[in-house]
């Protein structure tokens, strides 16, 4: 397992990486599928790409329902790309950034412990109140720690 500077780090790295890429919403599968769509655009016919893919015209059409229907194989998307002088691109676009979403699972989780506190204070006339700087620590803290993403 990676230490917790690897894993910030890694964060950051693939953070700047994906950030040119923009939201996953520019990649939008198209309603017929990018096999489709892509072999249409070139005026390719499913035998002319069975043909290039050593296929029949049968297994094309196969190939585009399930791509449609997502259960496609990555190594026959990447053959489709290459018979059609494409690049398949796989990835994983993050909502909001990496970095980001361990900072808000951390938020959540120095919120839920802080609130435990608070509430074990208050019914013993100690309440005093979370200061900033105090939350703060505590949200660094669990974002470098393992255990991050289990279940409380």
């Amino acid at each position: 397992m990676a230490t917790r500077t690897q894993s910030r780090r890694a964060r950051r790295s693939l953070d700047d990486r994906l950030a040119d890429i923009g939201p996953a919403s520019r990649f939008t599968i198209p309603r017929a599928g990018w096999v489709r769509a892509i072999r249409d655009a070139l005026g390719m016919s499913a035998e002319e790409l069975g043909r290039r893919m050593g296929v029949t015209q049968p297994a094309v059409n196969a190939l585009e329902r399930s791509e449609r229907s997502g259960t496609v194989r990555l190594d026959t998307l990447r053959r489709a790309a290459e018979a059609m002088e494409c690049t398949l691109v796989y990835a994983f676009i993050p909502h909001k950034g990496l970095e980001a979403t361990v900072r808000t699972q951390a938020e959540r989780l120095a919120d839920e412990q802080l609130l435990h506190v608070q509430q074990s204070m208050a019914l013993e006339d100690q309440a005093t109140p979370v200061l900033a700087e105090s939350r703060e620590e505590l949200v660094k803290r669990i974002a470098d720690s393992r255990g991050l993403w289990t279940n409380r």
